[in-house]
């Protein structure tokens, strides 16, 4: 009789190794499958690892999205709070990794070596002082000893990455600059240059001594705006508080001087949560609304006990540019929000006197525009007008299609006619204004060129915002004129006129301020200082555009987050 096997003796023999030594393609079978279940096993490891990771990190993100959270909730947003420089500095160090072009990087450096012979010179010659003389290689206080060129050199330095050079300004700042001087002050040119430095210096840094400068020197402006109208003297005793405007103005105010402090006192309520100094200054606003023209162009003198405008110039040059600028940028500061919707309806009401002021030479078709006395034309253009290229083209997007390109076009075709300001003359330097004559285009009136940054500052707007790099080329074309005729042994110098290429000895602070800094810009990538984040004083200091305060509401400071994050363009990511 047949034996049968049990069942349990059948499963044992699939553990015996001599069962597949037998049979070969088993054998095979089973390494095969092992390979595969090992695999398998080792790849959901793997993936439950990487999941664990990826949990763990969001837990972390949470956390902290859930402490800025609270913080927000704790501080009032609205406002900003002074920063701690340990968490709060942008790192603006250096500009290797970024990718730019390699000509672009070229230019830059070659602007920023500028800037260290400039700088280097202030330091050797003039430090502490307002301005240097290159030629006699000595300082001299045009400001009352306020160190103008030193403050309005801190964020240059800063965006350049000359940490060393910005790290003994920054010690002077702390230890040497006293604002309790018996010196009468402008009350325009202190704001621009000092305040909206040191404004800009702290939003950069996060270095709280700038904030308590700005602060300090803004109480001692602020009783230039008691007077009957709240339209601000001009001038003020830094010690004493006296207020008064110049003997030649007749007694009136000067329409910019007047009209350029928004951005920075705006800024400082912002940051400290003191609304008093944003107050005084949309006071001026409010007040020249009141009796704003049709045409939106006011003449150049505003009486300071009435608040209404006397007859005089009306113009786009000296007295009267940055008045139109400050319009456009209050309301860019402002998130362009409906609580500051007045001040983009009366800049394109201005706008559109702008317009009838412009004409066409002959027989090159150069656009300019004119000044305005009475109902006369007078064919003049200043190269202080050369800031309203620039002014336009950063206005223009906030227009419908067809009045936008309509104002880039102008835009365009100004900043061609303040490119040949410079390409007019022997040494390619413009003069500070020129006249316009029927079939001669254009001749220069006043012949100096004192190193103004307007036409380099509508060339950087224009490519930021067109990305023509036909900009970028006119401005280094610019560049290489400085050089060539301005810079000597000590530093940079003007010329007394364009024509003869005879150097003046001044270096004017607002060249390292404004026009090496505008240089820097139109060849760095689109996110150094975007202007999505930031807008410029007329000084070319660069301010965070944050929430604002409602005026006569006093509140808590709020921090402004300011910290670098980087982006594959490299460490400028956020800017």
């Amino acid at each position: 009789m047949a034996r049968t096997r049990s069942s349990s003796s059948i499963r044992w023999r699939y553990l015996n190794p001599a069962y597949y030594l037998k049979r070969p393609k088993r054998l095979a079978l089973l390494f095969v499958a092992f390979v595969s279940i090992s695999f398998f096993v080792w790849d959901r490891q793997t993936l439950v690892r990487e999941h664990e990771e990826e949990i763990l990190m969001l837990k972390e993100e949470v956390e902290r999205l859930q402490i800025e959270l609270g913080e927000l909730k704790h501080e009032d947003v609205v406002s900003v709070k002074k920063t701690n420089t340990t968490t709060t500095k942008i790192d603006m160090k250096k500009m290797d990794g970024l990718a730019t072009d390699p000509v672009e990087a070229q230019r830059r450096e070659k602007v920023k070596d500028a800037m260290l012979h400039a700088w280097t010179s202030y330091e050797k010659y003039a430090w502490g002082h307002d301005e240097l003389q290159p030629q006699s290689k000595n300082g001299v206080d045009s400001f009352g000893g306020l160190g103008a060129t030193l403050i309005d050199s801190l964020d240059t330095l800063y965006i350049m990455g000359l940490d060393e050079q910005f790290q003994r300004a920054r010690e002077w700042v702390a230890d040497s600059l006293d604002f309790n001087k018996n010196y009468d002050a402008s009350v325009f040119e202190t704001t621009i240059r000092v305040v909206g430095g040191l404004l800009s210096a702290y939003d950069l840094s996060g270095d709280s001594i700038f904030l308590e400068k700005a602060k300090d020197i803004a109480d001692r402006l602020l009783p230039a705006w008691n007077t009957p109208s709240g339209i601000p003297y001009n001038i003020i005793n830094l010690a004493h508080g006296n207020a008064h405007n110049p003997g030649w103005t007749g007694g009136d105010s000067i329409l910019a001087d007047s009209g350029t402090e928004q951005l920075e006192f705006i800024a400082l309520s912002q940051r400290t949560g003191d609304s008093k100094y944003q107050q005084k200054v949309e006071n001026v606003i409010t007040v020249l609304n009141k009796t704003f023209p049709d045409d939106g162009l006011l003449p150049i003198y505003i009486n300071p006990h009435r608040g209404t405008h006397s007859h005089s110039t009306i113009t786009f040059g000296a007295m009267g540019d940055s008045f139109y600028e400050y319009l456009l940028k209050v309301w860019i500061q402002g998130n362009k929000t409906a609580e500051v919707k007045h001040y983009r309806d009366m800049w394109e009401t201005s706008m559109k006197g702008l317009l009838s002021l412009v004409r066409k030479t002959a027989p090159s078709s150069f656009t300019y525009i004119s000044e305005k006395i009475g109902n006369s034309l007078i064919d003049k253009m200043d190269e202080l007008a050369c800031f309203a290229p620039g002014m336009i083209a950063l206005g223009s997007s906030g227009y419908g299609p067809d009045d936008s390109s309509k104002f880039l076009n102008l835009a365009e075709e100004l900043a061609w006619t303040c490119y040949n300001f410079y390409q007019s003359t022997p040494t390619k330097l413009a003069g500070e204004n020129y006249f316009f004559h029927s079939g001669q285009d254009m001749t220069v009136g006043t012949s100096w060129n004192i190193l103004r940054p307007e036409t380099v500052e509508s060339l950087f707007y224009l490519w930021r915002l067109t990305g023509n790099k036909t900009y970028q080329e006119w401005g280094w074309n610019i560049f290489q004129a400085f050089e060539k005729n301005s810079r000597v042994e000590s530093g940079y110098v003007g010329l007394k006129d364009v024509n003869t290429g005879v150097k003046d000895n001044m270096m004017q602070s607002f060249f390292l301020a404004e026009t090496l800094k505008y240089l820097y810009l139109l060849f760095s990538p689109p996110s150094v200082i975007s202007l999505d984040e930031w807008v410029f004083n007329t000084e070319a200091h660069p301010l965070k555009i944050v929430p604002r305060i409602v005026p006569g509401e006093e509140r808590k400071p709020s921090n402004i987050n300011v910290r670098a994050r980087t982006r594959k363009e490299g460490r400028f990511g956020g800017f």
